[in-house]
């Protein structure tokens, strides 16, 4: 349901509802592939305006459609015939008009004569208006195609402005761009088919200009392998220019004298194929995507890259800005893309395993190199029984086989303390046996019990003061039996803490699991460790104890095991429970990923993170999740957490990052390195990040828990 929301008091115009993708940062687009027959307008035009009715109804604010499809590509000589093109204008006209109570921009192709010259053009309509005509820059003239018979190059053109249904004044050229006023980043540019295949493609530069959305209306005949090109192709360009790109190929209707046609629409957006249409589809058809534009216009500004190249070639970026009042839908627009509820984990199996191998062997090999930098030879490491000590341990065992070094080179060690359980201890133990490393137990109990009566704390007396110093006094014990270990044996301490915990600032500073000589899990989030640490216990050849022990490391609910309760010193598991501190962390990682990644406003992290888990039927799940683990978050649990999240990471752990250890940047999400991704004081404040949250919680009138 669309909740109402008050008017934006710097505008006095009515924002649009949360529930709407439009206010969100995303733009629906469709590339379509009407009903048509090679130089049949009137058919064609139909077809098209189905189609772009189709659009409008569906909320999108751009449709792109085939080369010069309102009359055919088809028609060779025809082109020359001046009853075709007259009846090519009479059909522009017809759509132009079909346009006006219609919100999409529309790019639709027709041959125009202007003068002596006849030109392959694209046609921006909107709302009975005609916008701008784009030539095609490059015509093929090899193997099958001899469009220079018919046409004259974009750049043959001595003219900028064309009389056109009524209008002498029409934008005309390579050199426009089409932005939205109501919609913040939506900026069109059009190429042309072969415009694409050419070493520098017009749209590098329309996008270096500003164009954040490419049109591409083309013909494109289908042989063998040639799709998988056009993919590439799409994608590709999309990913060089930060763009989405659409692309549009010619389809059933068009002649096959000697070639044939597949219809194939393609949307892609910095890479990434988000959909496209069957092919050989008889009849209409078409495909649309929700196109992310605060993702694409993050990435070019992370990207400096891009701005120096804009610079080098800023004599080249003249344009022509057409600007388009979209008059967006005021109500709700649901989003019609998957957000990955575990970004950080392929959802594809297949993808999923080389995702694994390949974090494995990043780890492996930042560890390698240190010990072979160093001349060690040992590692040191702290095994809880939890999983990220689990990760760790497993890439020093791959570490030392590949090194060829024995496993007994890796010192590992269970360090229980008054709140250790016996379930994760008995699992630390196992899995150090399972694994060949050397293992040892050293109780921290009785040092820290000293230092709590050293400093005059009251659980040295047995009060049950449970506060940061009691843990941390353990937290602290465990890493100076660690370091001096490590001093003892010449070996080099491996950390186990991860991703999710530095952001969340889960760790203890300086002396606990925040400081190692080497961090090999500091950019891997938690449910990413929880995939990779089910992955060898699947995918490896590990003797039946090692893949029992993994499972019930998995099954153990993740805790620091510092203050007693039930379960401790019992057969019971874990007592404290981290995820009812920090917040889940299968939706903390979403959180972290959103704004690490893309730096997006709390209020699109939260529309995000609810549609990814507001109901466990809907979208794909990893593998690996069992159906009655899988969780769902409704929109004030969600705030709830994010709340948590935004002051956690802006406001009070910033000084454990600036301090941290080396250790490999794993993930494409990111690191937290002071010497990488992320730089920022530690002086700061989450008052910008709570304060946009707070204003949506309290417009949508949510329920949630502050403290």
């Amino acid at each position: 349901m669309t909740v109402p929301v008050p008017n934006d008091p710097d505008t006095g115009v009515s924002r649009l509802p949360f529930d709407s993708i439009y206010a969100h940062g995303f733009a629906r687009v469709m590339a379509a592939v009407p009903a048509m027959r090679v130089g049949d307008v009137d058919r064609n035009v139909d077809g098209t305006i189905e189609a772009v009715q189709v659009a409008h109804d569906d909320d999108a604010v751009l449709v792109v459609l085939p080369e010069l499809g309102l009359v055919g590509y088809s028609n060779q000589d025809l082109f020359h015939q001046t009853a075709l093109l007259e009846a090519g204008v009479a059909g522009l006209d017809r759509l132009r008009a079909a346009t006006e109570e219609l919100m999409p921009i529309v790019v639709a192709g027709v041959p125009l004569r202007f003068g002596y010259q006849l030109f392959n053009t694209a046609v921006v309509l909107h709302r009975g208006r005609v916008l701008g005509v784009v030539p095609k820059s490059y015509l093929p003239n090899y193997r099958e195609f001899y469009e220079k018979r018919h046409f004259s190059a974009a750049r043959d053109a001595s003219f900028d402005t064309v009389s056109l249904l009524g209008r002498d004044d029409v934008p005309f050229g390579t050199d426009l761009l089409f932005p939205a006023t109501d919609l913040p980043d939506f900026v069109l540019s059009v190429e042309i088919c072969e415009d694409l295949w050419v070493p520098v493609p017009p749209s590098t530069f329309a996008t270096m200009a500003g164009a954040t959305v490419v049109a591409n209306p083309s013909a494109s005949n289908i042989t063998i392998a040639k799709a998988a090109y056009r993919r590439e192709l799409c994608a590709s360009q999309s990913a060089r220019t930060f763009s989405a790109y659409l692309y549009v190929g010619a389809g059933e209707g068009e002649s096959t004298t000697d070639l044939a046609w597949d219809g194939h629409g393609i949307v892609a957006e910095n890479g990434t194929i988000l959909g496209e249409t069957g092919r050989f589809v008889p009849g209409g058809h078409h495909v649309v995507a929700d196109v992310d534009l605060d993702r694409l216009i993050a990435d070019r500004m992370r990207t400096t890259s891009f701005v120096d190249c804009a610079r080098d070639h800023r004599d080249s970026l003249r344009y022509r800005r057409i600007n388009v009042e979209l008059g967006l839908p005021r109500g709700a627009v649901a989003l019609r893309r998957e957000i990955p509820r575990f970004p950080f984990v392929p959802g594809d199996p297949v993808e999923r395993d080389e995702r694994c191998e390949e974090v494995y062997d990043i780890q492996r090999a930042g560890l390698s190199t240190r010990l072979r930098a160093t001349g060690i030879e040992k590692i040191v490491i702290g095994v809880s029984g939890g999983l990220d000590s689990t990760q760790a341990l497993l890439v020093a065992v791959r570490c030392m086989d590949e090194l060829g070094l024995p496993r007994t080179n890796v010192l590992a060690y269970t360090l229980p303390g008054f709140a250790t359980s016996d379930h994760t201890l008995g699992n630390a133990h196992r899995l150090m046996t399972a694994l060949g490393v050397t293992a040892h137990e050293i109780d921290i109990r009785p040092a820290a019990q000293q230092m709590l009566e050293d400093i005059g704390h009251p659980a040295a007396r047995g009060e049950p003061v449970y506060d940061i110093t009691y843990e941390n006094v353990q937290a602290g014990a465990r890493t100076a039996a660690l370091f001096r270990l490590a001093n003892q044996q010449r070996g080099l301490v491996l950390g186990t803490g991860d991703l999710s915990e530095l952001a969340l600032g889960w760790c203890t500073y300086g002396v606990g699991d925040h400081m190692s000589h080497y961090g090999v899990n500091s950019s891997v989030p938690k449910t990413l460790i929880q995939y990779l640490v089910r992955w060898v216990a699947e995918a490896e050849d590990l003797s039946e104890e090692a893949r029992d022990v993994l499972g019930s490391i998995l099954a153990t609910e993740i805790s620091p095991e510092l203050v007693p309760g039930a379960g401790s010193g019992g057969s019971a598991g874990p007592h404290q429970l981290s995820e009812a501190f920090v917040g889940p962390y299968e939706l903390q990682d979403l959180h972290l990923y959103s704004v690490l990644r893309f730096g997006y406003r709390p209020s699109k992290v939260a529309f995000l993170a609810h549609e990814a888990w507001r109901d466990p039927s809907r979208g794909a799940w990893p593998g690996l999740v069992p159906e009655k683990e899988r969780s769902a978050y409704d929109l004030a649990e969600v705030c709830k957490w994010l709340r948590v999240f935004l002051w956690r990471f802006f406001e009070t752990s910033q000084f454990k990052r600036s301090a941290l250890p080396d250790g490999p940047k794993v993930s494409s999400g990111g690191s937290l390195s002071p010497r990488g991704d992320w730089r920022a004081p530690s002086d700061g404040t989450a008052g910008p990040w709570l304060a946009e949250l707070d204003e949506l919680i309290a417009r949508l009138g949510l329920d949630v828990d502050r403290d």
